[in-house]
């Protein structure tokens, strides 16, 4: 799932400066299985914000919905309030859902209330830990299921970088060392040739630096192009 986590109240007003009328908008997709970007969080925000407002003595109008996905189309029709009726729009969605809305309404100022952070497996009652990077060439079947971009922090793909410290990150002291992981995980499913075997350097073109990221699925264009 996406994570990310809302920005600082003083960036947002930063944002919010000189607008009258806001809708602060929720997401229901990852945002809510986190617990940050929900229905709730976007009718809680917006309470912080007029309340703040009122207090500064700014006459500024905050109001809240939530739709299914902002990276749909198809669920912007249950949007209870015209965007283009704010002078703002306060996305509390991931990065994906504040681009497309931006692309959706271009005449709406569409701004981001959250940092997008990483893709990440809910572990523990409250904590949602990184696994995937996104990279764009997954090489999990050779590292025994752990992601070495994700859980290095230098994300090398040939071993470790030999400034492990007592199985902890150089880096990050409270950081378990990626490389060790994948080696103990090889070794207890007998696969520790893979470990030594050398692998090609990256091809950050599938990363960054090859345009736009794109998944398109042809069966499903024909499709639609066919019924049309």
């Amino acid at each position: 799932m996406i994570v990310a986590e809302r920005k600082p109240m003083d960036e947002i007003f930063q944002m919010l400066a000189g607008c009258k009328k806001v809708l602060v908008l929720g997401c229901g997709g990852c945002v809510t299985v986190c617990l940050t970007g929900g229905e709730r969080q976007a009718e809680m925000l917006a309470s912080q914000l007029n309340l703040a407002a009122k207090a500064k003595g700014e006459a500024m109008q905050v109001d809240f919905d939530s739709i299914t996905r902002q990276c749909e189309k198809e669920f912007f029709d249950n949007l209870s309030e015209a965007p283009a009726d704010y002078d703002a729009v306060l996305s509390i969605a991931c990065g994906a859902g504040v681009g497309y809305m931006s692309e959706q309404f271009p005449k709406v100022t569409v701004l981001p209330g959250m940092n997008t952070t990483h893709l990440a497996a809910n572990v523990a009652l409250g904590i949602w830990e990184e696994y995937c990077r996104g990279c764009g060439d997954c090489m999990l079947a050779w590292t025994g299921g752990v992601c070495p971009i994700a859980k290095c922090s230098k994300s090398l793909v040939n071993g470790t970088c030999g400034g492990t410290d007592k199985g902890k990150c150089e880096v990050n002291p409270e950081m378990n060392c990626g490389w060790l992981m994948i080696y103990e995980r090889l070794k207890e499913l007998d696969r520790l040739d893979e470990y030594r075997t050398m692998r090609p350097l990256r091809d950050h073109r599938t990363d960054r630096g090859n345009g736009v990221r794109r998944l398109v699925l042809a069966e499903m264009t024909e499709e639609e192009a066919g019924d049309e």
